[in-house]
C-alpha cells in the first residue's frame, strides 16, 4: 500500500531503531535522563530559545503552551481554522478552561489588525487577552511569509500579549520560506514542534521557550500524566531525526508539487495548486459520476490509502518512505478511477 494519508505515518529509519537500542537512559521525572536532556538542549538552541520539554505530542505541547501562560477564564486569540481550535478535543476549553476568540482570513494568518481587533480591553465585564496562538506551517498546508509572522508577533507583543506558535511542520516552513527555523521561533515566545510527522520519529514533540516558562510546563506535564521514566528510550530517535531527516524535507516538497502536477492533469480532477507550499497536496472531484465515497473505496483497492474527504476537499501527503515512483503510481491509480 501506499500510504498518503499523512506524514505520521512514516516509520522510524534504521538509525533511530539503533539509537533507541543504544539510549543511555535514567528517569526523566527527576530531570537525569541525559539522552532526554540532549534533546531538550538541542532543540531549544535550534530554534533559538532558553530551554525545551519532551512531551508526547503536539497536542499536549499545544495545551500545555496554553496553560502555562494563561489562568483560567483567559482569551487566547487563534485561527478559526488551527489545529488547536478544530483537531485538539476542545483541550483549551476542557483543561485549560479558557475562551478562544476565533480569527477568519481566506488563507488561515493572523494579522495584525486582526490581534488589534479581538484584544479586549481591562474592562471587568471582559475577558483578559492573555495569548495568541500562530502556525507556521499551516493546517490547510500553507505557509505564513516570514515578514508578516515578524509584523503579527511585534504587534501582539506591543499590546503585551504573549505569543505561541505551533510549529508541528516548522522545519517544512522554513525550507519552503528559505529560511533557519530559529527566524521562524523568533516570532513567538513559546513553540511546539513535532518529531513524528515530516521527521518521522516514532513519538513525540518539543516545546520550547524561556526557562520560567518551560518550569511552568513541566509542572503542568505532570499534571497531564505526561511525567515518563526511561524516555531516552524516545528521545534518542528524536535526537536523530534532528540531526538527519531535517535536510531532505525538500524531497517531500517536490513530490508533493509533481503529484499535483499529475493530478492537475486528469480530466474531473481540481487541484489547489496554491496550496501546495509544503509536502500536502489538496483536490476535489469534478466529476458527478463517481461519489467521494466510491472514489475512496478505489483508491484502497488500487493500494492507495488517504483519508475521507474533507469540506469537499481530499489531502495526498508526502513524506519520507514514498518515493518518485509511488507519487506518479498513486497519481496513475487515480486517473484509472477517474476514466473508470
Amino acid at each position: 500500500m501506499i500510504d498518503l494519508r499523512s506524514d505520521t505515518v512514516t516509520q522510524p529509519t534504521l538509525a533511530m531503531r539503533r539509537a533507541m537500542a543504544e539510549a543511555v537512559v535514567g528517569d526523566d521525572v527527576y530531570e537525569d535522563d541525559p539522552t532526554v536532556n540532549e534533546l531538550q538542549r538541542k532543540a531549544a538552541e535550534l530554534l533559538g530559545k532558553e530551554a525545551g520539554l519532551f512531551v508526547c505530542s503536539g497536542t499536549m505541547g499545544n495545551l500545555l503552551a496554553v496553560m502555562s501562560q494563561t489562568q483560567r477564564g483567559d482569551e487566547i486569540i487563534a485561527g478559526r481554522h488551527s489545529h488547536l481550535v478544530t483537531h485538539e478535543v476542545g483541550g483549551a476549553a476542557q483543561i485549560a478552561q479558557v475562551m478562544i476568540h476565533p480569527v477568519d482570513h481566506p488563507q488561515d494568518w493572523i494579522e495584525p489588525e486582526a490581534i488589534r481587533t479581538a484584544i479586549h480591553s481591562e474592562d471587568i465585564h471582559e475577558p483578559q487577552t492573555r495569548l495568541v496562538c500562530l502556525e507556521n506551517a499551516l493546517s490547510n498546508g500553507g505557509i505564513v511569509p516570514l515578514p508578516l509572522l515578524r509584523q503579527t508577533y511585534q504587534t501582539a507583543k506591543a499590546l503585551g500579549l504573549r505569543v505561541h506558535l505551533d510549529g508541528a511542520r516548522i522545519f517544512n516552513a522554513a525550507v519552503a520560506c528559505g529560511c533557519s527555523v530559529s527566524e521562524i521561533a523568533a516570532c513567538a515566545d513559546t513553540v511546539t514542534f513535532c518529531l513524528s510527522k515530516g521527521l518521522a520519529a516514532p513519538i513525540g514533540s518539543v516545546l520550547v521557550g524561556d526557562r520560567a516558562f518551560i518550569e511552568r510546563a513541566r509542572r503542568n506535564r505532570k499534571l497531564l500524566g505526561g511525567g515518563l521514566r526511561q524516555a531516552g528510550i524516545l528521545a534518542a530517535a528524536g535526537l536523530t531525526a534532528l540531526d538527519t531527516m531535517t535536510e531532505r524535507l525538500q524531497e517531500d516538497h517536490n513530490h508533493a508539487k509533481l503529484l499535483g502536477e499529475l493530478l492537475a492533469q486528469i480530466p474531473g480532477i481540481h487541484v489547489e495548486k496554491e496550496r501546495i507550499q509544503i509536502n500536502m497536496v489538496f483536490f476535489k472531484l469534478c466529476n458527478d459520476k463517481i461519489q467521494p465515497a466510491d472514489f475512496l473505496k478505489k483508491l484502497n483497492k488500487e493500494g492507495i490509502l488517504t483519508n475521507p474527504e474533507d469540506h469537499g476537499l481530499f489531502r495526498f501527503v508526502t513524506h519520507y518512505g514514498i518515493m518518485e515512483s509511488d507519487v506518479r503510481t498513486a497519481a496513475e491509480a487515480v486517473r484509472k478511477i477517474m476514466e473508470g
